[in-house]
């Protein structure tokens, strides 16, 4: 049997426990008689607000302005009116201008039939600026604007184009789900991307656990006769970290502080290239999206298409509510996400799922003294040293947690997963980046 590729150094293997989900069929969650749409929904500037209470909105119409090189714009998920401009709370914990729109009148792409464009004419760059237009941004996690992220320097080549269909973070299945019900947009998506970027290679990673996902992108692409190459992973978490992944897959490792294009290479998850085929072919804005919604607490796992400015705590109830009482409830996966204080917090562009854990599911740790074991150094995919990182972020030592390699952590959990001690590693590192005023890109 051949040998499946993997990433070197570090990584762990918590259960996968997709089970939940994994056989759960897309389906339209309800559209909420409010919707609560952030402006900061991508990283860089916050979009710029260009309506006012009182304003009549439609659906898909720009509600903010992207503000700076690395933003993007944002659009309404429903027709309605502008009931307030306010601040709330994201799942991340920060706070972000929002405008809040109460559901009303007739929708003008839902049920309607929308002719497709024939993108072959189109030429890159009005590809690009149609991803601009559209508000698309990496909806792995990471929220960077597409159009950014395909803008390639002068002087810059693109070897590899990797589509990225691991999903790795237990319990999550949009992305396996997206793969199977809709493998011919994803590979219309590649395309469209393939023509702006012109790699040489384009390779589609998925693991080992969805073999059906990768039966069927592979059918499709002979069918179609597409030099696009399916490669199995093995399953190894964070396979799906862009880093760890291009080391999977090519074999080149991203200089410290560096970009994927450093070594000619371009990475979007599945999601972000399914959003870019709908912008491109049916001029539809990002304003809904895939989301797990799954955990022993939920009475009902499922996957839900999701409008942008749904509360949590709707999609909860759609999902049946809870049959045990939940402790923990996460946005996102439970090795990068983020403990939910209440359910009032709205999906935004960078929500892939909502884990809802009883008390003998959710691990919460009480901290005692590091024993010095080295289980984080082995497990760290970058090959830093967490508690150490860890000591000089606790004593305010910032400088010298930079020096030694702050900033090459991806915050993948690897280290917190295997600490015995429970020590919150990846919340430390995400103080210390904090700290510094810096962020990760």
């Amino acid at each position: 049997m051949k040998k499946l590729k993997t990433f070197p150094k570090g990584g762990v293997y918590p259960n996968d426990n997709k089970e939940l989900a994994n056989s759960a069929a897309i389906r339209n969650a309800p559209i909420p008689p409010v919707c609560t749409i952030p402006m900061q929904q991508h990283l860089g500037a916050p979009a710029k607000v260009l309506v006012s209470p009182g304003d009549a909105v439609q659906e898909g119409m720009l509600l903010g302005e992207a503000s700076g090189f690395i933003s993007a714009h944002v659009h309404s998920p429903v027709p309605g009116t502008v009931k307030d401009i306010t601040s709330v709370v994201l799942t991340d914990g920060t706070t972000s201008e929002a405008v809040i729109i109460e559901l009303g009148g007739e929708f003008n792409r839902s049920g309607k039939n929308i002719q497709p464009v024939e993108w072959r004419n189109l030429s890159a760059s009005r590809l690009l600026e149609k991803i601009k237009e559209m508000g698309i941004v990496g909806m792995g996690g990471a929220t960077y604007p597409a159009h950014v992220k395909y803008t390639i320097r002068k002087g810059s080549h693109v070897e590899f184009f990797v589509v990225n269909g691991v999903e790795c973070e237990p319990y999550l299945t949009a992305d396996h789900r997206l793969m199977i019900e809709k493998t011919e947009e994803i590979l219309e998506g590649t395309g469209i991307i393939r023509k702006i970027l012109k790699p040489d290679t384009v390779l589609i990673g998925i693991e080992e656990n969805k073999p059906d996902a990768i039966a069927v992108m592979e059918e499709r692409i002979e069918q179609k006769g597409l030099d696009f190459h399916v490669v199995p992973l093995k399953m190894k978490y964070p396979q799906g970290d862009e880093k760890q992944l291009l080391k999977s897959l090519t074999g080149r490792e991203v200089p410290s502080g560096r970009l994927p294009i450093e070594i000619g290479a371009v990475v979007s998850n599945v999601a972000t290239v399914f959003s870019v085929y709908e912008a491109v072919v049916f001029n539809k804005p990002l304003i809904e999206r895939i989301v797990t919604v799954t955990g022993s607490a939920v009475t009902n796992p499922s996957n839900l298409k999701v409008r942008i400015g749904t509360k949590i705590s709707d999609l909860i109830e759609e999902c049946g509510g809870f049959k045990i009482r939940p402790k923990k409830i996460i946005a996102g996966g439970p090795m990068m996400g983020f403990a939910q204080a209440n359910a009032d917090s709205p999906v935004t562009k960078g929500v892939s799922g909502i884990i809802a854990m009883p008390a003998g599911e959710a691990r919460i740790s009480s901290e005692t003294p590091c024993i010095r074991c080295g289980r984080c150094i082995r497990a760290c995919p970058m090959g830093l040293s967490p508690a150490h990182l860890y000591k000089r972020i606790d004593n305010r030592h910032i400088d010298a947690a930079l020096k030694e390699g702050l900033m090459d952590c991806t915050e993948c959990g690897s280290c917190g997963f295997v600490c015995p001690a429970g020590i919150p590693l990846v919340q430390g590192m995400k103080l210390g980046k904090l700290l510094s005023g810096k962020k990760r890109a």
